[in-house]
């Protein structure tokens, strides 16, 4: 199939990136490491022994950083994920009890610290569409967190400014005492891609 304009202009930008170079000259998985490792400069999230549950993981670049700073990570994903030293991954929907039930298992009694997020859908090119898709990613991940994250925890979770992003903020501020927002440098600055990131889990 030949391949459209669109495609062909992402892939010369992907491939001249400076993010996806340096991903590929330092091993990481993916530039979205680069996302995570900003973020984490600044507030300060990943901590040796923290539990931390990576929600739509694959291809585990944000996995990659939370298990190299120390952090017990499990991963969760619909796709397989290529095994990560210092993660333990479950393939599944984090929505449906078999799973949950088998994170329960790996929880082993401890509790969640911190939840993560990076999960986007994949881009049909109709605004509205993607957008409302993106959004209810972000309310499944929401979801989760208010229910298994610990009091005092926090969330770090991929939005996208447009349609359902002020009252996805103002549900963020029902569940965390503290909500602030992130452009990572490795976030393309043409995107309308934004991280929220909720501090001090309410009980």
């Amino acid at each position: 199939m030949k391949r459209s304009k669109t495609s062909k202009q992402w892939m010369r930008e992907h491939v001249n990136d400076p993010f996806v170079q340096r991903a590929q000259k330092e091993g990481y998985r993916s530039r979205a490491a680069y996302k995570l490792l900003e973020v984490d400069e600044r507030d300060h999230l990943l901590k040796p022994g923290k539990v931390v549950v990576d929600l739509g993981a694959t291809p585990g670049g944000w996995s990659q950083v939370a298990a190299e700073k120390g952090c017990k990570v499990i991963a969760l994903d619909l796709l397989p994920l290529q095994p990560l030293a210092g993660v333990e991954f479950i393939q599944g929907d984090f929505r449906e009890e078999e799973v949950l039930l088998q994170l329960e298992r790996r929880l082993a009694g401890k509790q969640i610290d911190l939840v993560i997020s990076d999960m986007a859908p994949n881009i049909s090119g109709i605004g509205m569409s993607d957008q409302a898709r993106a959004m209810h990613l972000a309310e499944l991940a929401l979801d989760f967190s208010a229910q298994h994250l610990k009091p005092g925890g926090g969330f770090l979770v991929k939005v996208f400014q447009g349609a359902g992003f002020e009252e996805y903020f103002r549900s963020m501020r029902v569940h965390f005492a503290r909500v602030v927002t992130r452009k990572p440098k490795a976030s393309r600055d043409r995107s309308s891609e934004l991280y929220l990131l909720g501090l001090e889990k309410l009980e």
